[in-house]
């Protein structure tokens, strides 16, 4: 069949021979209607330049997302003091967020509830040291004399270890243990289960020089009791940790640190789950032994 071919479609006939049902020698006509033709009024007509802006949208919007998703993949090792800024806003761009990126080092040797260790001796070194030590030091076994100690003794510079050891023995006093809902050996009471994970959310590099670096690590976490009858419910937090390192003995330690509230996004609107929800979740899922 010629569509559109200009055969006066109209007039095309062929005899009713063959033709189940039609009477003899009546005439059969095959109708084709075109968009717009007549008896097609009532159809709104199709619009092609419709179908070419959007395909032409969409290939811009790919472009853009490849542009940036690319953005600052060639920046290399960072550079520079700050090591969080591919620009410093001098040429008029706005200074941006370093990626982390494959560097070519070796990753850090550690074992499953094992400490990481053996860091590299540069500034990405330093920040993956301070991003793991940010897990550990608000860990639930920081509560823990016993294991707070060797947390301490493991992460911080020899000169600070035993000072360290005594001012957090007097922060976790058993007074402070007991608002918390745990025991004087840092263990939760029958029926509950303590919380706390802390989780990085991003480093950044104040100072860096040789043997020495000053940093920020962005947190978030979950911590308290997860029990029916705790006064201490499991809640989300979020804050930032500064570590002074130091290379000392073939790895990154900590000669001191502080903590501060933020920054925090707006609170989302998850339906909060319950005690036990909580406790099977801390249980099922494990938390991560390395990160950055």
């Amino acid at each position: 069949m010629n569509i559109g071919g200009g055969d006066e479609y109209d007039a095309r006939t062929r005899t009713s021979e063959g033709v189940p049902g039609a009477r003899d020698g009546a005439r059969t006509t095959t109708r084709t209607r075109l968009p717009g033709s007549e008896g097609g009024a009532n159809r709104p007509p199709t619009r092609p330049g419709r179908s070419l802006v959007t395909v032409v949208a969409v290939v811009v919007l790919l472009i853009a997302a490849i542009a940036f998703a690319n953005r600052g993949g060639s920046d290399g090792d960072g550079g520079g003091e700050s090591g969080n800024a591919a620009s410093d806003g001098k040429d008029g761009t706005a200074p941006r967020a370093q990626p982390t990126a494959p560097s070519g080092e070796k990753p850090v040797k550690n074992s499953p509830n094992a400490l990481a260790s053996g860091f590299p001796h540069s500034e990405r070194g330093a920040q993956s040291a301070a991003a793991n030590y940010a897990v550990a030091l608000v860990s639930a076994d920081i509560v823990k004399p016993k294991q707070r100690n060797e947390i301490i003794e493991q992460l911080f510079a020899p000169g600070q270890v035993e000072e360290t050891q005594r001012n957090m023995g007097k922060a976790y006093s058993p007074t402070l243990l007991a608002k918390m809902g745990l025991k004087e050996d840092g263990t939760a009471e029958k029926g509950s289960k303590y919380v706390s994970r802390t989780a990085p959310v991003g480093t950044t590099v104040r100072k860096y020089k040789g043997d020495s670096a000053q940093l920020d690590v962005w947190c978030t976490g979950v911590f308290g009791n997860a029990g029916k009858k705790s006064t201490n419910p499991v809640t989300s937090d979020w804050f930032t940790l500064t570590f002074e390192l130091k290379w000392t003995d073939g790895d990154w330690k900590i000669r001191k640190f502080s903590q501060k509230e933020g920054p925090a996004p707006v609170n989302g609107d998850n339906t909060a789950s319950s005690a036990d929800e909580i406790a099977a979740a801390v249980d099922k899922f494990g938390g991560f032994t390395y990160a950055r």
